[in-house]
């Protein structure tokens, strides 16, 4: 039942003179312990799970981060890594700490990745949460799982309809291979900008072109930083003759991504 070892199991119930439910607190401990020893370990592998409501109104994106790729691959880990994702759809938590608060078979979700720390035997956490909403009437949400579980992308429209799932998917796709940093340049923070401006004046610089044309040179490589590394700007993937926007606008006019999250292990 708790997915534990059997001499683990045996030592348990001994510990707890053959009460179940000592027995498998026991477990909860060791796990604790487990989960403590290996604190400062690197969990880069995992599963990475997209999901989005029946109505396609809400999105939520979960990433549960173990050691190996032997654990992540395994059926019950990518099991466990839905349920916690089922459960961050069904309430729609604000954060990654009050997921982890929220109820999972009488204890919480935090409490069950610290048991199942025990029975992996390896560093166990949610390294991403995150959610898109869209009002009723205001748009959907739609997911894309990329690699084998290995990436996500919830992307949202400000058109709903059954006509606009497949547009939604192909651009849920586009971010999961293009990996964009921001919906339009708009979206790009004041920080990014300066430092590709920089890395433009550095690269003029090398190439020799004079100081007082440092600038100008920069702010145009800035505009070709914008075309390939945000969204609705770069090419699109199954047709280079137009971009995301475009694309999306050559199915309806007012068509567009107001918003997207994306998650790759690594």
């Amino acid at each position: 039942m708790t997915g534990a070892g059997m001499m683990d199991c045996k030592k348990a119930l001994e510990e707890a003179s053959g009460d179940f439910d000592k027995a498998v607190e026991v477990l909860r401990k060791q796990g604790q312990k487990l989960s403590l020893k290996r604190a400062d370990r690197e969990a880069k592998e995992g599963a990475v799970i997209a999901m989005t409501s029946a109505n396609r109104n809400n999105g939520v994106l979960v990433r549960l981060s173990c050691e190996t790729d032997f654990v992540a691959k395994n059926e019950d880990f990518v099991n466990f890594a839905k349920s916690i994702t089922e459960i961050a759809l069904k309430n729609l938590p604000e954060n990654t700490e009050a997921l982890l608060s929220l109820p999972y078979d009488g204890v919480t979700v935090g409490e069950k990745i610290t048991e199942q720390v025990g029975v992996i035997g390896e560093k166990v956490e949610v390294s991403h949460y995150s959610k898109l909403e869209t009002a009723a009437g205001q748009g959907q949400v739609l997911p894309y799982i990329h690699m084998g579980n290995r990436a996500g992308v919830i992307v949202a429209l400000n058109l709903e309809g059954p006509e606009f799932v497949e547009p939604g998917k192909n651009v849920a796709m586009q971010i999961a291979a293009m990996r964009p940093v921001a919906l339009d340049k708009d979206g790009v923070s004041a920080e990014q900008i300066e430092k590709e401006i920089e890395i433009g004046k550095e690269q003029a610089r090398q190439e020799g072109k004079p100081e007082a044309m440092l600038e100008k040179i920069a702010v145009g490589k800035l505009n070709k930083f914008y075309q390939e590394s945000t969204l609705l700007n770069q090419t699109y993937v199954k047709d280079g003759k137009m971009t995301v926007a475009q694309y999306l606008q050559s199915l309806n006019k007012d068509l567009t991504v107001t918003a997207f999250k994306h998650v790759e292990l690594g």
